[in-house]
C-alpha cells in the first residue's frame, strides 16, 4: 500500500456520498467563525483578484461571503453548489432583489464553475475533510485558478473530537469518527497538485456544553462519522442513553464549570499556482494558455 492510500483521510466514499446529499442546508456557527477568522488572514495579501470561487458557501459560510464581498467588490465571484437544494439556498441568500440599492453596483455573481484557468481566487472554508478523494479535489481547484492566482481553505484537524475519541476506545467501540489529514500532509497534497509556496498553519478551538444532548445536536449538524469501521448499524436508544451518561461523566470540565468540552483542530492553507515549468524536449507542445503564462513570468522576471 503507498503512502497516499495509507494516510488518512479514513473515509467510507458512499457515505461520503451520503452526507453530501443529506447535509443541511445552513452554515454552522463553527464554520461561520473559522470563515471570518480566515477571512481576516486576507489583508496580509496583495493581489486583488478580480475573479474568485466561493465553493460551497452555504456549508461553508454564508455570513463569510458577506464578509468576502465587501473586501472585493468590484470582483465577479462563481459560486459552486454540487447539491440543486444548496444551490438554491446559495441563490435566495446572495442574490440581491432588484428594488434592493445594494446589488445595483455589485459586481455580477454566476452560480456555476468557472471556465478553467479564470479565477485569481478560490475560497474552500471546512470542505476538505469530508472530501472522500481529496487530492482529486484540489486538482480540480488547481485547474480553475489562473497562473499566479491563490487558494484559500481551511478543514478539521487530527485533534478534533480527541475527546469523543477517547471516549469511544475506552469503551471499546468502533471509532467514533473519521480520521482527519494531517496539515503537513496537506502541504505535501498540495505541492503535488502543482501548488507552490503552501503555507499551513493551524489552532485549537474548545467548545463547551451544558448537555449531552446539546453536544449530540452540534455534532449532527457539523458532520457524521465516515470511517469505514463505524457502528455498522443503528444503534438503539438505551446506546444514545449510555453515551450521553459516559459523555455527561467523561467529558465534564472542572476549568469550564463542569461544562462539556470538546475540541476542534483548525488547519488553514494558502498557496499560490505558479506558471507552468518548461522542460527541455526535442520537441515541446504548448497550449496558447501555457504559452502565455510562460512569456508573462519570463516578462516578469526581466523586470525584477
Amino acid at each position: 500500500m503507498s503512502q497516499e492510500q495509507s494516510r488518512p483521510p479514513t473515509i467510507d466514499p458512499p457515505a461520503a456520498a451520503r452526507w453530501a446529499r443529506a447535509a443541511p442546508a445552513l452554515s454552522p456557527w463553527l464554520h461561520e467563525e473559522v470563515g471570518r477568522r480566515m477571512e481576516d488572514r486576507l489583508q496580509w495579501i496583495k493581489l486583488q483578484p478580480t475573479r474568485w470561487v466561493h465553493w460551497a458557501p452555504v456549508r461553508g459560510g454564508l455570513q463569510t461571503h458577506a464578509l468576502l464581498a465587501r473586501r472585493y467588490p468590484g470582483a465577479e465571484c462563481f459560486v459552486v453548489e454540487a447539491q440543486e437544494r444548496r444551490a438554491q439556498v446559495a441563490i435566495k441568500s446572495i442574490v440581491k432583489p432588484w428594488w434592493n440599492p445594494a446589488g445595483w453596483a455589485a459586481a455580477p455573481t454566476r452560480f456555476e464553475m468557472p471556465s478553467d484557468a479564470s479565477v485569481q481566487m478560490l475560497w474552500a472554508n471546512m470542505a476538505l475533510h469530508d472530501a472522500a478523494a481529496p487530492e482529486a479535489l484540489i486538482a480540480q481547484w488547481h485547474r480553475a485558478l489562473a497562473t499566479d492566482g491563490f487558494l484559500m481553505f481551511s478543514c478539521l484537524g487530527p485533534d478534533t473530537l480527541r475527546e469523543l475519541r477517547g471516549l469511544y476506545q475506552a469503551l471499546g467501540w468502533p471509532p467514533a469518527g473519521h480520521e482527519f489529514t494531517d496539515m503537513h500532509d496537506w502541504g505535501d497534497m498540495l505541492v503535488h497538485a502543482g501548488f507552490a509556496e503552501p503555507v499551513m498553519d493551524m489552532e485549537r478551538i474548545t467548545l463547551t456544553y451544558e448537555t449531552p444532548a446539546r453536544l449530540l445536536q452540534d455534532l449532527r449538524e457539523l458532520g457524521r462519522n465516515l470511517h469505514p469501521q463505524r457502528f455498522a448499524a443503528l444503534r438503539g436508544r438505551r446506546w444514545q442513553q449510555q453515551l450521553e451518561r459516559e459523555m455527561a461523566a467523561r467529558l465534564a470540565d472542572p476549568q469550564q464549570e463542569g461544562r462539556l468540552a470538546l475540541t476542534f483542530e483548525i488547519i488553514y492553507g494558502h498557496a499560490l499556482k505558479p506558471a507552468p515549468r518548461l522542460t527541455i524536449r526535442p520537441e515541446t507542445s504548448l497550449s496558447l494558455d501555457e504559452m502565455r503564462a510562460a512569456l508573462q513570468q519570463r516578462k516578469r522576471a526581466a523586470q525584477a
